[in-house]
């Protein structure tokens, strides 16, 4: 008798986790053919408008006409000043929360404003920068305004993803240093970081998706609607790739004639997410690398 209970519990517990892997994998793969519909739905109505021209020329006729080569300039613009400025503030940040600051009221503060930062909708960044950045620090409409202000978006990415890279860096690479003699800095510096930052690069992953992305703090800090001239320093306005896709979307004179426009901007605009987090990808297996020959 006891032996049928155990068999029939042995079979409701493989029934339970076939169920289980079952639905696991089916909403693993319904994401990935949610991706493969969305992605194939850009390139069929942007493939066919994707040339040479369309990608290095000017926009003409009120962007109905012509390439998008300044928007794709401003794009690239607006990443690495946003990553020039929310990388290293957040790597550093996150370095001290983890490493310096000791359990209590202090590192739990810092960690609910960090969370709370993460949740503001984007466009009050937008409001926030045109208001500090644009009008008080007098920047004006301008790639310094608008990288300043897609940086603050992300730092909390950064920080965030920094700090669960150090924590998975094991206390006995630490422990080992400080015992050779080595300052709580070097420890961090030489030893923690190393070891980290292969991870450390996901957040750079991340926020460059984030910001590629971005409408609306760029509408308030930098976007210009018609700028078929390229930005020659950071104080200069400059188009962008997610601007111009709402503009011509939704405010153009003939939407129809300019939809394909659109779709092709929008392929663009993927691609370049897609080499840009390729790229970075690249960089990680680098640095993992390094560290293992380490």
């Amino acid at each position: 008798m006891k032996t049928i209970n155990e068999n029939k519990l042995a079979i409701s517990k493989r029934r339970s986790q076939n169920i289980a892997f079952f639905l696991l994998g089916f909403l693993g793969y319904f994401i990935v053919a949610i991706l493969l519909v969305i992605l194939s739905f850009i390139v069929i109505k942007g493939f066919s408008v994707i040339s040479w021209d369309f990608i290095t020329k000017m926009p003409e006729e009120g962007m109905t006409k012509g390439g998008i080569y300044p928007a794709i300039i401003g794009t690239l613009y607006l990443v690495a000043g946003s990553m020039l400025f929310a990388f290293p503030i957040g790597v550093l940040a996150a370095i001290y929360m983890n490493e310096y600051v000791k359990d209590g009221f202090v590192k739990k503060f810092i960690k609910q404003m960090t969370n709370n930062l993460s949740g503001i909708p984007s466009i009050v960044f937008g409001l926030f920068g045109m208001s500090l950045f644009v009008n008080k620090l007098g920047f004006g409409d301008s790639i310094l305004a608008g990288s300043l202000t897609l940086g603050l978006l992300v730092l909390p990415i950064v920080i965030r993803t920094t700090e669960e890279a150090l924590k998975a860096v094991e206390d006995t690479f630490r422990q080992a240093s400080l015992g050779l003699g080595a300052s709580k800095w070097q420890t961090t510096r030489r030893v923690v970081l190393p070891i980290a930052f292969p991870n450390i690069i996901t957040g750079l992953i991340l926020s460059v998706g984030r910001v590629s992305g971005e409408t609306a703090p760029i509408l308030f800090t930098v976007a210009a609607y018609f700028l078929p001239k390229l930005p020659t320093s950071i104080f200069d306005q400059a188009m962008a790739l997610p601007y111009h896709l709402y503009v011509i979307s939704t405010s153009g004179t003939n939407i129809e004639e300019s939809r394909p426009i659109a779709y092709g901007t929008a392929l663009v605009l993927v691609l370049i997410v897609l080499i840009t987090n390729l790229l970075a990808n690249a960089l990680r297996k680098f640095f993992g690398k390094k560290v293992k020959m380490n």
